[in-house]
């Protein structure tokens, strides 16, 4: 259980500022009257406690607050150019920023969460008491800011009024972190004190690079102290190691969902888009992947873009599942991004008009940015993530380095979409999620699409993803299970997040309910009988999954009924891949995609099932569900074979 104000509030415990009083006595010596003027506009005296206490234990030689105008806008950006955390490229309000050549994903080895004696966190976590992270603390972060400027900024996390929105502290001595953050969330400072009135609390973010050297990475570490909901992370500059409000803060709000909300709200590693069905209806999506894994693409794929990578959902008093996304833009992976796959963002990427900050790719001697799998010529020499490239380079160990980092990102502002829906994500009302999908990388089991039966066995789809391990995190290899992609950011037990999933998809007021469904992009040639890793279809397919998945959601089309779920026709399917991307989809293909490898998912379900028995106090109906599918898996064996296709299920 979750106990917020419990344990030494470690920012003011070292910083020692007690009073409003004392605080405005220390804002006088660090700031001029310009920004005292900015800063006396918030009258939340705990955020001023925050602040005061940061600037304490962090010593800056001045204090900026970000009020969201535009001088203050272009003055951060000016600031992060003149310390050369971003460097002017040649297209106008574009900007390279280099991480250093050993910290360019998560720093997943050194992330910890700050716990109290007693208190147990997910096995799937690392964590760190209290007495311990506030030495560290006190060891790293006193001074840290010294010769530097510390910016405050003021945002908000959802549009404002939802019932999920949630208020943010951004405190840093990095410009390119604020001018991050000012592009991807919004800017709260005129109406932050309202929020916090109405939400009744709000999330603390303190961050400093440091001398911004290697020497200094083993240092580097991310603390998240849950029961004062305050993030703290030190001697990093890769943004999801900095930019707290993203995935810092979303453990945060995992934690509220779980243990405050519980079976009423839901905070997910997930995109939100919509799809444009017959009639003229709109059916919006909510997909969790992995980082990695296809998120942003699939998020594109739809016709009224949301977002990309975070949602934060609801039950509406009308029973509906609703969702808003905490962002409003985009810190994605621009590699293999193209005109094919991803028309909308190239357009942002390539024509003028838009800002973009890349990360990590490589820049050519005109200040061009090139990355992997943009499907354009590279060039043969520039600048990249590892220092000077050029066409045929190896490193030390005789590997090709690529033009572009494996996990080289663009931070682009959603408004810059051409598909954004903006009315439904600025929306406090929410965008009515019909469907919710959960996905991996997955190159030899499942197929690429199935709907759950009911609720529960929806619960346990996304429970049972597992992935490759990808470039987005360091220290990190091979298959790994990523239940409901959200693994990494589950602070508490698994078994409450697991019980507040159960609860809310078979509560009562869920009375509009959506469908649960699995997607698999990644299937193999080499997994169903042929020759090669070559992927068993194409990045467009995407559009007709989802457009299936959409139809299903309103008892358009029949299904075929399963042990794990429902598989669609190919009648269906041919028909949709005709008429939404012009393409011919043979029956062949379909029996290799669509038949049940009955002994690789039955593994997939023992590998599960063995790996949750280690778990302490999961909800039966997790066992159930696993048994209930497996028998029915060996039933058809038993009938059919291992390999059991479409046309054997009368389909």
């Amino acid at each position: 259980m979750l106990e917020l104000g419990k344990g030494t509030e470690i920012l003011a415990h070292l910083g020692g500022i007690e009073t409003i009083e004392d605080a405005w006595v220390l804002f006088r010596k660090k700031m001029g009257a310009t920004e005292l003027a900015k800063l006396e506009k918030i009258t939340t005296e705990e955020a001023l406690l925050k602040i005061a206490n940061s600037i304490a234990v962090c010593r800056p030689d001045r204090v900026m607050i970000n009020s969201g105008s535009a001088i203050d806008l272009e003055t951060i950006r000016a600031l992060s150019i003149a310390k050369g955390e971003e460097r002017a490229l040649a297209m106008p309000d574009h900007t390279i920023h280099f991480d250093l050549a050993q910290e360019q994903a998560r720093i997943v080895d050194r992330t910890f969460y700050i716990v109290n004696p007693d208190e147990k966190i997910s096995v799937l976590a690392k964590k760190i008491v209290r007495d311990e992270a506030q030495a560290y603390i006190a060891d790293k972060m006193v001074g840290i800011m010294e010769g530097k400027v510390l910016l405050v900024g003021f945002f908000n996390r959802g549009p404002a009024g939802a019932p999920a929105t949630i208020p943010a502290v951004e405190i840093t001595s990095s410009a390119y972190v604020m001018h991050s953050a000012d592009m991807l969330y919004r800017n709260s400072y005129a109406t932050f004190d309202r929020q916090v009135e109405e939400t009744g609390f709000f999330f603390t973010n303190l961050h400093s690079e440091g001398p911004w050297r290697v020497e200094d990475l083993p240092n580097a570490r991310v603390f998240m102290d849950r029961s004062w909901l305050t993030t703290y992370s030190m001697f990093c500059t890769y943004a999801g190691n900095t930019l707290l409000m993203k995935k810092g803060n979303h453990r945060f709000a995992v934690d509220l969902a779980t243990y405050f909300k519980s079976g009423r709200q839901l905070s997910e590693h997930m995109f939100i888009t919509g799809f444009d069905g017959p009639g003229g209806r709109a059916t919006y999506f909510c997909g969790a992947a992995p980082s990695g894994c296809g998120k942003t693409t699939t998020a594109m794929a739809g016709d009224r873009f949301v977002g990309d990578d975070l949602a934060q959902m609801w039950i509406a008093d009308d029973g509906s599942l609703r969702a808003i996304n905490p962002e409003k833009g985009i810190f994605g992976i621009v590699n293999d991004v193209n005109w094919d796959g991803d028309p909308h963002l190239m357009k942002v990427l390539r024509e003028r008009g838009q800002e973009v900050i890349w990360t990590n790719v490589l820049v050519d001697d005109d200040r061009v940015p090139h990355w992997e799998g943009s499907g354009e010529q590279p060039p043969t020499r520039g600048r990249n993530f590892q220092g000077d490239w050029w066409e045929g380079i190896e490193d030390a160990d005789g590997r090709r380095i690529p033009i572009s980092h494996g996990n080289a990102r663009i931070t682009v502002r959603n408004e810059a979409i051409g598909n954004y829906d903006i009315e439904a994500a600025e929306s406090p009302r929410g965008a009515h999620v019909k469907v919710i999908t959960y996905s991996g990388r997955d190159s030899d089991t499942m197929p690429p699409i199935w709907v759950a039966k009911n609720a529960d066995h929806g619960v346990v789809i996304g429970a049972s993803i597992v992935s490759a391990a990808t470039a987005t995190e360091i220290g990190v290899s091979g298959v790994r299970r990523q239940p409901w992609a959200n693994a990494p950011f589950i602070p508490g037990a698994l078994a409450d997040y697991m019980t507040s999933q159960f609860k809310l998809f078979n509560s009562p007021e869920l009375t509009d309910p959506p469908i649960l469904a699995g997607l698999n992009y990644f299937l193999t040639h080499q997994a169903r009988g042929g020759e090669g890793m070559a992927l068993l279809g194409e990045k467009r397919d995407v559009k007709v999954w989802l457009s299936w998945l959409e139809r299903r959601s309103h008892g358009d089309v029949e299904a075929l009924e399963t042990p794990i779920g429902f598989l669609p026709l190919y009648g269906d399917l041919e028909r949709l891949f005709r008429e939404l991307i012009d393409k011919d989809y043979p029956r062949s293909l379909y029996d290799m995609q669509f038949s049940l490898y009955v002994d690789k998912i039955v593994a997939r379900i023992d590998l599960q099932h063995e790996a949750y028995g280690k778990e302490e106090n999961l909800p039966a109906t997790l066992f159930e569900v696993y048994e209930e599918q497996k028998k029915g898996l060996e039933a058809l064996k038993a009938e059919f074979g291992p390999i059991v296709t479409p046309e054997q299920l009368g389909g």
